[in-house]
């Protein structure tokens, strides 16, 4: 019997993989955060596929997704990224990358870390919605758009309710594959 998997995730090998180990499954350190964080404001209004091919250019292009690092590039490198094909090559992107970078350590500072910050938000608990398809599936709560205006308040950019979602699924807090995927199963076990 075949596996079922979330539909989105069927139409390549890469998106597989990245249903099948990583997408869901909640994540607590700062450095994966910060890289979900990356990603996830890269890819607003582009496909994740793009995003997940170009993943390897981003760890180079941004010090392995080390924030403090990242927060100390400066003009020229925006201007050497812009450049570079392994990326989306977005300026605005590029600058709000370095900019996030900064408000995420600002964070970690004030509340011992990202994920104390960030977690808190579900009450460090996982919000399961169960759905049923992925018709079921919002593009934004009510959630997602509290915490993107705290963000953003705090100085993120290009992370809006829909991409802050994106962010709470990749990341865990949210579990949102759909009822019978392989994933769920793993997750509720």
């Amino acid at each position: 019997m075949e596996a079922i998997r979330c539909s989105w995730c069927l139409s390549s090998p890469e998106y597989i993989e990245y249903h099948d180990n990583e997408w869901g499954k909640p994540i607590y350190d700062d450095p994966t955060l910060f890289e979900c964080i990356v990603l996830e404001s890269a890819q607003a209004g582009l496909s994740w596929i793009t995003i997940l091919r170009k993943r390897e250019g981003y760890r180079a292009a941004f010090h392995q997704f080390d924030p403090e690092k990242v927060a100390k590039m400066t003009t020229d490198d925006v201007e050497r990224l812009v450049q570079d094909p392994s990326i989306v090559r977005h300026r605005g992107k590029i600058e709000a990358t370095i900019a996030n970078a900064q408000s995420f350590l600002a964070i970690a500072e004030e509340f011992g870390s990202f994920s104390d910050y960030y977690w808190a938000f579900s009450d460090h608990q996982v919000i399961d919605t169960a759905p049923s398809s992925l018709s079921d599936v919002p593009a934004v709560t009510e959630l997602s758009t509290r915490l993107s205006k705290d963000m953003k308040k705090r100085g993120f950019r290009f992370f809006g309710p829909t991409t802050c979602y994106a962010f709470m699924q990749a990341s865990g807090m949210v579990n949102d594959h759909v009822a019978g995927c392989i994933s769920r199963q793993t997750n509720d076990a």
